[in-house]
């Protein structure tokens, strides 16, 4: 067998080595290209997705003001309930709760005792 130049096989390899290095490269270029492109395309996305954030998060608050406009609303109503102090405390020391607790249940129900008391324990 002839004996073979050790700088030919050496050659060969670096011819090969540089290939693949170079693949790679390339590789590595068209990935970069390429995460830019879909990073500018998910910018794009959010950007045009803000504005129906921002109005979800306005009807979200305007829901939130009229919750809490209508529970005002409510609570006023009920302050114009008349009811007797015994009937409260009759509901905080047959069903022992808080004094607040019997008054609202008592002018729920227009400050009808009997009425607020089956309710009560009905529930």
């Amino acid at each position: 067998m002839p004996k073979k130049d050790a700088s030919v096989d050496e050659t060969v390899e670096d011819n090969a080595y540089s290939s693949a290095n170079n693949q790679d490269r390339k590789h590595d270029s068209g990935a970069a290209d390429l995460e830019k492109v879909t990073d500018y395309a998910e910018e794009q996305e959010i950007l045009s997705t803000g504005s129906g954030l921002e109005e979800a998060l306005i009807a979200i608050r305007n829901k939130q003001a009229m919750k809490t406009a209508e529970k005002i609303a409510r609570d006023k109503q009920l302050s114009k309930v008349q009811i007797n102090k015994e009937d409260v405390e009759l509901i905080m020391n047959e069903m022992e709760m808080a004094r607040d607790k019997a008054d609202r249940c008592l002018r729920e129900h227009d400050g009808d005792v009997v009425a607020a008391l089956t309710t009560l324990v009905s529930s």
